[in-house]
């Protein structure tokens, strides 16, 4: 019961608070300091008052728990709904670039996203299995489920994305760069 009747003191103090630290906010003269000193003052003051009543932990626990609801409250009392602006429709899942479409693109990109993706991912497995601590065999199955995953996002960055060197530099430089630190480190 006595925590009942305490939150209605907590809630008045946190918006008092509150409220001086947002005048502090938009106030530009000189009367900043003051402001912002009576805010910080006033919730010291609520932080330290309950500790007599409610207990030293409990106390203010659930004072600050309640100031950060009555900020919230005051905050929320100047939010203003704007109407958004209208914007061109945009699809989460876009179209494939719209240029003009070549044979021998169609199968590098399928050479990509097929035995160099999973060369990649492979590549990064093998690193994860060979750099991370725990028993040998845990980190195996974990690197045997990241494959398809790792694979899975390569071949979907890889058709994606517009421009191919990007996408054969990233894949290789993955491929290089994971296969040569697992084989210096080695599987131990």
């Amino acid at each position: 019961m006595i925590t009942t009747l305490a939150t209605i003191p907590l809630l008045a103090g946190g918006v008092g608070a509150a409220w001086l630290l947002r005048r502090a906010w938009s106030d530009r003269m000189a009367t900043r300091p003051f402001w912002i000193a009576a805010g910080w003052a006033a919730i010291a003051a609520i932080t330290v008052a309950p500790a007599f009543v409610l207990g030293g932990a409990r106390g203010p626990f659930i004072a600050w728990t309640l100031i950060s609801v009555a900020a919230l409250a005051v905050v929320g009392q100047g939010v203003q709904v704007r109407v958004a602006r209208a914007r061109a429709e945009r699809s989460l899942a876009p179209e494939p670039s719209d240029r003009v479409s070549k044979a021998w693109r169609g199968w590098l990109r399928g050479l990509l996203a097929g035995p160099l993706g999973m060369i990649a991912a492979m590549g990064v497995a093998i690193a994860f299995a060979a750099f991370c601590p725990g028993a040998p065999q845990t980190r195996l199955v974990i690197a045997g489920l990241m494959v398809p995953v790792l694979w899975g996002g390569a071949m979907a960055w890889t058709l994606a994305d517009d421009k191919i060197v990007r996408a054969t530099a990233v894949l290789v430089g993955v491929s290089v760069i994971t296969f040569t630190a697992a084989v210096l480190k080695g599987f131990s």
